[in-house]
């Protein structure tokens, strides 16, 4: 069914609200200090890996983190390109935005936390990038490049989305760690609980999204 212009501006909006949510949690689990997510090891991996083979000024970490995510955005599209909508490049425009703004608030507050307040602010961080993930993925108007592995994997094969993102992240990790990342307690406590706590929250979110989008946009009878 096609959608209104209504209705997709009311999914993009439920999507950047999502990715607002999302990245306060990346930003908890960044300033926790305990370790990268399990696709900045990947990143990291092969940023160190670039750096050893070709000695060049404009390969930076944030670029990598570009062309790693522009690869797997190609590859979907090449794949299926129904899953890659215009929230896919909201997500990759505008997170490092959101990662920044919240860094520049909440360093000051919590620099120099114990070790009990930044387990605290990790797993915190965790629970609320996994509740802003499955908002994005829920609007339905696209989502994060590495989020799209997960979701195409468990939709296509019909697996549940908490064991794939799991495995999903198991591979990221790994695979960054061969190649010269660091994983830390973070990495693993992110590996093993964001894609649990994501499989909890997707049919909630999905419900209150769809009743939101049902009462605003109400589909004309002909």
């Amino acid at each position: 069914m096609k959608r209104s212009l209504r209705e997709w501006s009311l999914r993009v909006v439920i999507l950047l609200a999502g990715l607002t949510v999302a990245h306060l949690g990346v930003t908890l689990f960044l300033l926790s200090d305990l370790g990268s997510d399990p696709f900045n090891v990947l990143v990291q991996g092969v940023f160190r890996t670039l750096r050893r083979l070709v000695a060049s000024p404009l390969l930076t970490h944030g670029r990598t983190h570009i062309a790693i995510s522009l690869l797997i955005v190609l590859i979907l599209l090449i794949r299926n390109r129904s899953y890659l909508k215009i929230g896919t490049a909201l997500c990759m425009l505008f997170g490092g935005l959101i990662i920044d703004f919240f860094s520049r608030i909440l360093t000051p507050l919590l620099s120099g936390a114990s070790f009990p307040l930044r387990l605290a602010m990790l797993v915190a961080g965790c629970v609320i990038l996994a509740f802003g993930m499955t908002i994005v993925i829920r609007s339905d108007a696209g989502t994060g490049p590495n989020d799209l592995v997960a979701l195409v994997i468990s939709e296509r094969r019909g697996w549940r989305f908490s064991l794939v993102r799991v495995a999903v992240d198991a591979l990221f990790a790994l695979t960054g760690w061969l190649l010269g990342g660091v994983i830390g307690l973070g990495t693993v406590i992110c590996m093993f609980l964001v894609g649990p706590v994501a499989g909890f929250f997707l049919p909630i979110n999905g419900r209150w999204i769809a009743a939101l989008i049902a009462r605003l946009c109400p589909v004309r009878e002909a």
